[in-house]
């Protein structure tokens, strides 16, 4: 493994950690991301040096403390105000005692301060990719649909009110916990996505985020036993992560989902899910969010023994789906789903009336396939070219490369 290589499994795996454990010593949020990023910036020519430490994470964490320290020493408004927290930091990154909250995990506990109720839902979602996740400003608009410089903004203004209102960094308990559990559920599926389906970048996918978004949902559902929408999320997680391998080909090429090599779909990722659905659906007095997604994500699952998802079925969950929320990403994936149950021309239609800026280059991508499947090959050439001028993923410009070919264009 290059050292280049290194680096980015290192950032995949240890960011949110370094940065979750950062914010628990010093409370500045600012402070523990500067820190972190100069952490990598020092591994990048001291693993070429040197190697690659046994343990990356373990020697990132102790270098961004060290530098989190030192910038507390210079600062004098920040040594007034922080020394406290700084005291038990040491140059060996040894950090003394600290009382455990409920969750032993400070990635958790970061999760529920990103989504305190005085930060807008936005707000919230934005703020837990950056920190969490390390997500680009860019990779975040895209992920929420909307402009950079908004999106940079917000960050700014949800940090400087989680220390003004000095909001606390544990989990809640009773009645605060269920009141933060939509964004935290957001959080995680968001976290996930950007795992199973990268929004930018060369890798068709990032397994390991994913199963951190799986291993932490884990954890919610145990701190949260009788929620049926955590459990359902977790199914809906396990579903679409059961067809992980088969996304990619044997030339690293992404695969399609009714493309896919139905044989490599995880058959224990699959009984996880359906068990979890299953005790979701026990719980819940009505369908929610999540429980409809999960729903959905399971009948797409069952084709690995039946051959076949029922389409018509998927269609009329997306259509609940779309009473809950007023989201245009929905939206497209109803129309998509309606042109697959009752034939292209149906999709199209209302494919027409949705927007094309919060979308990106999912909308025509989605168009594009559609007039495909009717045989309207220049209409399709035309909606892939559009699609490349937006896509952002490698492996998606490359997939949509080869549709244009099939297309003749």
């Amino acid at each position: 493994m290059t050292t280049g290589e290194a680096l980015a499994r290192a950032f995949a795996d240890e960011w949110g950690r370094v940065v979750a454990a950062l914010v628990r010593t010093t409370g500045d949020w600012s402070l523990a991301e500067d820190a972190a990023q100069e952490a990598f910036a020092t591994a990048a020519t001291a693993w070429e040096r040197d190697g690659v430490p046994r343990r990356p994470g373990a020697w990132l964490t102790t270098v961004a403390r060290n530098r989190a320290l030192d910038r507390l020493r210079r600062g004098a408004v920040e040594r007034s105000v922080l020394a406290t927290r700084a005291a038990g930091m040491t140059e060996g990154g040894e950090v003394d005692p600290i009382e455990p909250d409920d969750v032993p995990d400070d990635r958790l506990r970061l999760i529920f301060t990103c989504c305190h109720p005085a930060l807008g839902l936005e707000a919230r979602v934005a703020l837990t990719l950056r920190t969490l996740c390390g997500l680009s400003v860019e990779e975040i608009a895209h992920a929420l649909g909307a402009s950079e410089a908004a999106t940079a903004k917000r960050l700014v203004r949800a940090k400087q009110k989680i220390q003004r209102a000095g909001i606390p960094y544990r989990v809640p308990s009773g009645a605060a916990l269920p009141e933060r559990l939509g964004a935290v559920l957001a959080v995680l599926y968001l976290l996930f996505t950007e795992g199973y389906a990268p929004s930018g970048g060369e890798a068709v996918v990032r397994p390991d985020l994913a199963a951190e978004a799986i291993r932490l949902t884990e954890v919610l559902a145990r701190l949260m036993p009788d929620e049926p929408e955590v459990l359902a999320l977790l199914a809906l997680e396990r579903f679409q992560d059961s067809r992980r391998d088969a996304r990619t080909g044997p030339d690293g090429a992404l695969v399609p989902l009714e493309e896919q090599d139905r044989s490599r779909w995880s058959a224990p990722s699959i009984a996880a899910g359906e068990a979890a659905l299953a005790a979701a659906e026990r719980l819940a007095a009505r369908p929610g969010f999540q429980l409809r997604q999960a729903r959905i994500a399971a009948l797409h699952a069952r084709a690995r023994t039946t051959g076949r998802p029922d389409r018509a079925a998927i269609a009329a969950e997306y259509a609940a789906l779309r009473s809950l929320s007023a989201s245009p990403h929905l939206a497209l994936a109803h129309a998509v789903a309606v042109g697959l149950a009752d034939g292209p021309d149906a999709g199209l239609a209302l494919l027409d009336g949705l927007p094309d800026a919060p979308l990106g280059a999912a909308l025509p991508a989605a168009r594009a396939d559609l007039l495909r499947r009717a045989d309207r090959r220049a209409e399709a050439a035309e909606s892939y070219r559009r699609a490349l001028g937006a896509v952002r993923s490698g492996p998606e410009r490359a997939f949509l490369e080869r549709r244009l070919r099939e297309t003749g264009g």
